[in-house]
């Protein structure tokens, strides 16, 4: 159980605040998560819906790569609710089991995508170093460009922000979800 209200019904917020209540709940489907604590600030959980849904929808990073980048954020955050959510997301999109589970174990890359691999690498060092190295960097602006690099750290972090929240407010995943080891 969270440890503040989940908010899951427009009429637990102020009616000023309905629309952003609306437009979450239109472009995911619900409110759950995330965005049922973040309510708590109606303009915080709108604008952080916002950037989502950008990274989410519209970013120009690939299905598989954007997903690996969220779960190896989840992993490093130890966020077991962005981790449920988003695994299924990632075997979908095409991760294979072994990718999710080096992941999740922490392992070595070896044998893994170069792609993923430095994907990981990226994200790995972004969430535990708060930087990234300088080979790891140019590596990842040689692959995505100026444009991706800067779409690829921004999705890092906003999945790092909503582990964040998720992990302090102590949002669980629904049973039967995949869970961190």
């Amino acid at each position: 159980m969270a440890r503040i209200k989940q908010i899951t019904s427009k009429n637990e917020i102020p009616d000023e605040h309905h629309g952003i209540f609306d437009s979450i709940a239109s472009s995911r489907g619900r409110i759950s998560g995330p965005f049922s604590v973040l309510l708590h600030s109606p303009e915080v959980a709108g604008r952080a819906a916002h950037l989502g849904a950008y990274i989410r929808f519209e970013s120009l990073l690939e299905d598989d790569d954007r997903e690996v980048a969220i779960i190896t954020a989840a992993r490093e955050m130890n966020c077991n609710y962005e981790w449920a959510a988003h695994v299924p997301i990632a075997i979908e999109a095409g991760v294979a089991q072994k990718v999710v589970d080096i992941i999740n174990d922490r392992g070595s890359t070896d044998g893994v995508s170069a792609n993923y691999s430095l994907i990981i690498r990226y994200a790995r060092q972004l969430i535990n170093d708060k930087k990234v190295d300088q080979e790891t960097f140019e590596q990842a602006v040689s692959k995505y460009g100026e444009q991706g690099v800067t779409e690829l750290t921004a999705a890092i972090g906003y999945y790092g922000m909503l582990a964040c929240a998720l992990n302090v407010f102590e949002v669980t995943p629904e049973s039967g979800k995949p869970t961190l080891i």
